[in-house]
């Protein structure tokens, strides 16, 4: 049996024989990924290290926390990556068949019987192909507004039903997550205060007539509604031929929205806008980016426009004829508008909000894995972008007057990339480095590392490093860093090594706390030669 695309050679995926049993299609449907995991392990003999590696995002540590019932999954990018991942067919969670099912072996899920008590609120018949299959989105126009600390979404979609059947009903999601990267924290959030309908206070119409909605799911971060054509007046469904204009708008505080907006194609569309729109006394700043089917990951390939007016600033972004299963993010920061807990907590617990993960995690102790490359072009496309989100949000909670970096592992990715930005603000990114040469002369200055940032050690460091490299097309380059910036590469080549920097420490040196450093926010010197 050949490996189907986008899966590297030798990944765990689940067997046949474990995706045709009904307890397996079962858990799949009410997403009780602990019963997924321990049947893994029973039928396919998969080790929590074998299920989470090929998912970017999934540590070895939070499936054993699913398996034993301590953690849940609710985030549907991360449901996609697992399906995606280890090649379970989409419809087994109710999501839209994956691109990859096409040449799959195993067949679409027949319909899977419910639980009779399931972790959600309600669950529906699936309704037949033509409910969704048979539409066109010609035109997706997504707002969002903050004021008075609520985030306010509103959607328009103009629909066409292509299909041979009335089409009765429309899926929307609303999905959160208050600490992107850091899922612990989020879920103890969600649980303290989950999402509530009577907060939310979701309304739709469809061509004006307003529309009755019924409940999917009703999880704490998560909800999916069925938007039906219909009211207390009578029925309107969308006939074949027919076009209709559909909105929907809901309201979520900002102590249960984390800074991100993601827009993601599940129906053929031609024409997906989005637009922000936040008080300018924030100071906001905004970036975005891209997540295909084929894992490809990669800052918007157009400029997101800003215009300010009124003691508004407005952040717009369109693209025409998005692929179908593509993911649009977009992040921001309010820079005048700090965290009240993040300025209250430790450097450390600052960074462990936006992602970083943290000293004493296993992944940071062991060398990363590198890319197969070209073959593995898209994957590394994929981290690289996910460095890149990472590093803006944690370039809003610190002056970096050294420049700065982060490696794959910082966050949760065991793959051999790290990007370094240099104090000039340029960027430079390593896919499976090496050192083959470093300079007899070294100096000793103080570092700092986003994992353990609460202190700053005496590291001494090659004052010149040369570094084999590779471009995304796999060709291999040797290039020399100088000083400063030879020891910002040597720090996180460093971490694909599985070494923090304490390995290079002079025995007897230990770190110092931060209070005590005096060189935050300026440049290392360098005497002149």
């Amino acid at each position: 049996m050949t490996q189907p695309p986008d899966v590297p050679a030798g990944s765990y995926r689940v067997s046949p024989e474990l995706l045709a049993r009904p307890d397996f299609r079962s858990a799949c449907s009410v997403r009780d990924f602990g019963t997924i995991f321990r049947l893994m392990r029973k039928y396919d003999g998969a080790s929590q290290d074998r299920i989470s590696s090929p998912v970017d995002g999934l540590s070895q540590s939070r499936v054993s926390r699913i398996a034993r019932g301590e953690d849940r999954i609710a985030s549907l990018d991360l449901i996609e990556r697992i399906a995606d991942a280890l090649r379970i067919p989409g419809g087994y969670f109710g999501l839209a068949p994956r691109r990859w099912e096409a040449t799959a072996q195993p067949a679409r899920p027949q319909p899977v019987p419910v639980q009779t008590s399931p972790p959600i609120a309600a669950v529906l018949p699936v309704q037949p192909a033509a409910s969704q299959g048979g539409l066109i989105v010609e035109v997706d126009e997504a707002t969002l507004r903050y004021d008075d600390a609520t985030y306010y979404a509103h959607q328009l979609r103009r629909i066409v039903n292509t299909g041979t059947e009335p089409v009765t009903r429309y899926l929307m999601r609303i999905s959160v997550d208050r600490y992107p990267g850091d899922p612990e924290r989020s879920a103890r959030l969600y649980r303290a205060k989950p999402l509530r309908w009577d907060f939310l206070q979701l309304s739709a119409t469809c061509n004006g007539e307003p529309m009755h909605w019924k409940v999917k799911t009703d999880w704490d971060a998560l909800k999916e509604v069925w938007l039906c054509f219909e009211n207390s007046r009578g029925h309107f469904p969308l006939y074949p031929g027919d076009t209709a204009v559909i909105e929907y708008s809901y309201r979520v505080s900002d102590d249960r929205w984390g800074p991100w907006f993601q827009r993601a194609v599940r129906v053929p569309t031609r024409s997906l806008s989005v637009r922000l729109d936040f008080p300018a006394e924030v100071d906001p700043v905004v970036w975005g980016m891209e997540t295909s089917m084929t894992a490809e990951a990669l800052p918007f390939r157009t400029a997101i426009a800003r215009t300010e007016s009124a003691g508004r600033r407005v952040f717009s972004w369109s693209t025409e004829e998005p692929p179908l299963h593509a993911r649009y993010r977009l992040e921001w920061n309010f820079r005048a508008q700090p965290d009240p807990a993040a300025e209250a907590a430790r450097p450390s617990e600052q960074m462990t909000a936006v992602g970083i993960v943290q000293q004493g995690a296993e992944i940071l102790d062991k060398p990363a894995r590198p890319f197969a490359l070209p073959t593995e072009a898209e994957d590394a496309r994929r981290v690289v972008a996910e460095l890149s989100s990472a590093i803006e949000r944690v370039s809003a909670l610190h002056t970096f007057g050294k420049g700065m970096g982060i490696a794959a592992p910082q966050v949760g990715i065991n793959r051999a990339a790290a990007i370094v930005r240099t104090i000039d603000g340029d960027t430079i990114t390593l896919l499976n480095p090496t050192v083959i040469e470093a300079s007899p002369e070294t100096d000793e200055q103080y570092e700092g590392c986003l994992s353990f940032f609460d202190v700053r050690g005496l590291v001494p460091r090659p004052l010149t490093l040369h570094v084999e490299h590779a471009d995304i097309d796999g060709t291999r380059h040797i290039t020399v860093f100088e000083k400063g910036l030879a020891r910002l590469v040597a720090h996180e080549i460093d971490h694909l090594d599985g070494h923090l920097y304490t390995y290079k420490m002079r025995p007897g040196v230990a770190p110092i706390p931060v209070e005590q450093y005096r060189g935050v926010g300026s440049a290392w010197t360098y005497t002149s030669t």
